[in-house]
């Protein structure tokens, strides 16, 4: 079964609403995008979030023993260094991808040039023909005996 997407809708006065749309402005965001982070952020932390003024929340990091917001991880360098590689070698892949698109393009535009000149003459009509012709025809294998 697959994910789907919920509605949920609810009121708010007027002056809430205009508040809500100047901080989605001002962060370059759709009121929407708001409303989704919020409740991202609500489930993601059990129903445990508050929303603050920015002015408070210095003061409530330093009453709460100096935390900060928004909370840092420490992310240990051997991941940051592992990243850093897989998207090189993205890069590089893309390179790759884009070069190999490139001599595709340029065979195919030979092909095309040599198509209008001259007749290209395939090796499965040449296995038909001639079958009378003074050459032996080989076959590659091993060699064995008849009389065993």
């Amino acid at each position: 079964m697959g994910n789907k997407n919920k509605t949920i809708s609810f009121r708010v006065s007027q002056e809430k609403f205009e508040t809500l749309r100047e901080i989605a402005e001002e962060r370059d965001l759709s009121l929407s995008a708001v409303f989704r982070d919020y409740v991202d952020l609500l489930v993601a932390h059990d129903g445990q979030v508050e929303v603050v003024p920015e002015h408070e929340i210095s003061e409530r990091a330093e009453a709460s023993g100096g935390t900060s917001f928004p909370p840092k991880v420490e992310v240990p360098k051997s991941f940051v260094r592992e990243h850093e590689r897989l998207e090189l070698e993205a890069e590089h892949l893309r390179e790759q991808l884009e070069e190999h698109k490139r001599y595709v393009t340029k065979l195919r535009q030979e092909l095309d040039e040599h198509e209008a000149g001259e007749e290209v003459i395939q090796l499965e009509d040449l296995d038909g023909e001639d079958d009378d012709e003074e050459d032996p025809s080989y076959r590659i294998g091993s060699s064995f005996d008849e009389s065993i």
